[in-house]
């Protein structure tokens, strides 16, 4: 991977939750979340899309890690490494369905902690893209976008679309109340949508025309969402504004 290496973190102790965001800074990883609780996992993987997850197993609250990596295996493909002061067989048994990549027992080294990860690195950056998990593939026809997830395809319709922004190798699908993320760049996809709904306004985002809020001199607003628009696409935009 070019990009550092984005670990999500989830440890209920804070103190050493903050000791290990801590060290695998130090060690060149990207930190993007410390959470004392697997009840927020989700909506924090939805909006950061980690690249690994260190989870503890003995965590407080409704959900322990091993049914928080449950829940986290049923919708995304986050390679999951767990910290554990308990290897007892039967926790061991239950944490070995979710698939994860490694154990790490406390107390820990820094030394177990880094090469864990870098093992984790080495086999994800070596294998094939899956087509399961929280990215989706999509398939784009006149009036709506069909996007897989897992062994279904939903429909999208186009006119639901506000905006599309880039994410290295995926791209994110914004509608009005849910998002979605879906394999491949912003170039693959804006080959595929009709252009007369779609224009690409920045590197990083398309936007859908009929959903824009405002234009200013550096940047358009849809739905609140302000994005910046070249002095080009603004005249482009400004043009096919005044034909519809």
């Amino acid at each position: 991977m070019e990009h550092p290496v984005k670990i999500l973190i989830v440890e209920d102790e804070m103190v050493i939750g903050a000791n290990i965001s801590m060290q695998l800074t130090e060690m060149g990883f990207e930190v993007c979340g410390l959470l004392p609780k697997g009840e927020d996992v989700l909506s924090c993987i939805r909006n950061t899309q980690p690249d690994i997850l260190l989870l503890d197993i003995q965590l407080k609250g409704k959900l322990d890690g091993i049914e928080t990596a449950r829940l986290v295996r049923a919708e995304f493909d986050v390679p999951i490494i767990y910290l554990t002061s308990n290897a007892d067989r039967v926790h061991f048994e239950r944490a070995k369905a979710t698939k994860p990549r490694a154990f790490i027992s406390k107390p820990y080294k820094n030394i177990d902690l880094q090469r864990a990860i870098e093992l984790t690195v080495e086999t994800i950056s070596n294998e094939p893209k899956s087509t399961s998990g929280g990215a989706q593939h999509q398939f784009v026809l006149n009036d709506r976008v069909f996007v897989r997830k897992r062994d279904k395809l939903m429909a999208v319709a186009i006119k639901d679309i506000r905006y599309l922004e880039a994410d290295r190798n995926y791209s994110k699908l914004f509608t009005g109340d849910k998002q979605y993320l879906l394999v491949g760049t912003l170039k693959s996809l804006e080959d595929k949508l009709p252009l007369h709904h779609f224009m690409r306004v920045h590197r990083s985002y398309i936007i859908n025309v009929s959903q824009i809020d405002e234009v200013g001199n550096t940047h358009v607003s849809v739905a609140g969402k302000i994005i910046p628009i070249s002095k080009e696409a603004k005249a482009e935009l400004l043009k096919r504004l005044r034909t519809l």
